[in-house]
């Protein structure tokens, strides 16, 4: 089957062009957008590779103030001291993206995303022992990486039209497996094999990889209405969202999956005291989740034949819910029942607790990323492109700001001295909030990917 072609000068990924109708596809991966758009595949390819390095910096900055404090609640605190600069920054990144340049965007944020890399290897060589400099480099870090993933979302229906959005997305679910598997294993390895500072080398030379994908970029100067940024154009997006009912809820069902169903900042104390393993535990448990997401996303042909995405959305996010509470099934029985010899040596470790964990965190990832290929293709051909910067902005505040929200809960839960209580309990908490949620807006699941509607 082939589709007609756009309409003169119209935009990619514009909602007020004819969708397409749905087309029987194989069930692995579409790889067209990186044969129709060089631009996109570099750009792709930059972000993915750049991102190990990215995800690598993350895990190995929570076992290094895990070491220097030896608490949960320390290394939640990265979450909660960059949650509002995160928000703040995701919101203006938005606006900024619908004014101006958005590959000048990109450029001035990789740099300063590179810089505070840079950074934290100075911290770590030179020995620093407290641990506010790195609650502080790290909230520097999160906000160039909000503003880039707001503006590398905007960027994405600017290089592709709008039929291979959701191969994009499953696409960059792909990347996301990758940097999510491949950063965080690497940095339990290297973290014990040559220490801190050189880990956080390792990320500044994959960052170079960005650098290239977003020089290549073309210019990519605003369409339709500009407006000046600030509160008026803030408010301005607020009011859209407020009368677009399906982003709405598929941005309150994120919060919710991410608000109660991530329990990475427990892994540390996990692999210290409950499965034991120590750092290579941890690189584990943060890749096992990433392993999902990348399968679904190798396996996600099939995804662009679905026409009822916000059913897909809700039946993929209360999968994800009972995975998060099966997780905290597994620390419940292993920490009360069986009562281990815990020790930090793998070699000696619960590996086939390890391995139940793995595959469950697997289970989570995989749902998790199905949900989130039917809600950037929501996002991106249901709004228009004059605003698809603001909204992407608040789309990329719930994303990233969600897990830290996430965090914090998990963190002072954990403090109680239950590491099963916060899986457990956030993963019930998930499935009877979404249930609440769509039988309050009904009309969500009845959101029709052949007649998308905001």
């Amino acid at each position: 089957m082939t589709f007609s072609t756009e309409p003169e000068g119209a935009l990619p990924g514009d909602p007020e062009q004819p969708t397409p109708p749905l087309e029987r596809r194989s069930r692995f991966v579409d790889l067209t957008p990186l044969r129709e758009s060089p631009a996109f595949a570099r750009l792709w390819a930059g972000g993915a590779i750049s991102g190990i390095g990215a995800q690598l910096t993350i895990v190995a900055v929570g076992l290094q103030i895990y070491e220097l404090t030896h608490s949960t609640l320390a290394v939640s605190l990265i979450a909660a001291f960059a949650l509002v600069p995160m928000i703040v920054f995701g919101l203006y990144g938005g606006m900024l993206a619908d004014a101006f340049d958005r590959r000048l965007l990109l450029v001035i944020s990789a740099f300063l995303a590179w810089g505070s890399t840079i950074t934290l290897v100075v911290l770590a060589v030179t020995g620093v022992g407290v641990v506010w400099p790195f609650y502080l480099i790290t909230t520097v870090n999160a906000v160039a990486a909000t503003v880039i993933q707001t503006v590398r979302s905007a960027v994405t229906p600017r290089l592709l039209p709008a039929r291979l959005l959701p191969s994009a997305a499953a696409l960059n679910g792909i990347g996301f497996g990758v940097q999510l598997t491949v950063g965080p294993a690497l940095a339990g390895v290297l973290v014990a094999a040559v220490g801190f500072g050189w880990t956080y080398s390792v990320d500044v030379v994959l960052f170079l990889s960005a650098f290239v994908g977003i020089f290549s970029l073309p210019k990519l100067a605003p369409v339709g209405e500009v407006q000046r940024p600030g509160l008026a154009s803030l408010r301005y997006g607020l009011d859209f969202l407020r009368r677009a009912p399906n982003i709405r809820v598929s941005f309150v069902a994120d919060i919710i999956a991410m608000t109660f169903g991530q329990p990475r900042v427990l892994f540390p104390a996990v692999a210290s005291l409950v499965l034991g393993g120590g750092p290579i535990t941890v690189g584990i448990l943060t890749a096992a989740g990433a392993v999902g997401a990348l399968l679904s996303s190798i396996f996600s042909g099939r995804l662009g034949t679905v026409r009822w995405h916000g059913r897909a959305i809700r039946s993929a996010i209360m999968v994800y819910g009972a995975f998060i509470a099966a997780f905290g099934i597994l620390l419940l029985v292993t920490e009360v029942v069986i009562h281990p010899r815990v020790t930090t040596s793998f070699a000696h470790a619960s590996l086939v607790g390890i391995a139940i964990a793995a595959v469950l965190l697997a289970g989570a990832g995989a749902s998790d990323n199905v949900s989130s290929i039917f809600r950037s293709t929501m996002l991106q051909t249901a709004v228009p492109d004059n605003m698809r910067g603001r909204l992407q902005g608040i789309f990329t505040v719930v994303v990233t700001g969600g897990p830290r929200v996430g965090d914090i809960y998990v963190g002072l839960i954990a403090s109680l001295g239950a590491l099963w209580l916060p899986p457990l309990l956030g993963g019930v908490l998930i499935i009877v909030l979404l249930a609440t949620l769509v039988r309050v807006q009904r009309g969500f699941l009845a959101y029709d990917a052949l007649s998308p509607t905001a």
